[in-house]
C-alpha cells in the first residue's frame, strides 16, 4: 500500500510512517519515487501502538 494510506491504517502522519522508515521500524518496498508498505507489518504496529 503506498505512503498515505499506510499512515491512515497505522492512524499515524506521513512524515511518521517515513520516520519509521528511517529509523528501521518498518520494511519500504517499491521503486525509488514509489513506496509501498505491507499491510501485516503495519497492522502489527497498529496492534503494539493501541496497548
Amino acid at each position: 500500500m503506498p505512503t498515505n494510506v499506510a499512515a491512515l491504517a497505522a492512524g499515524v502522519s506521513e512524515a511518521t510512517i517515513r520516520k519509521w522508515v528511517s529509523r528501521g521500524k518498518i520494511t519500504r518496498y517499491g521503486s525509488p519515487g514509489r513506496s509501498e508498505f505491507d499491510i501485516e507489518e503495519l497492522a502489527a504496529i497498529a496492534l503494539r501502538r493501541q496497548a
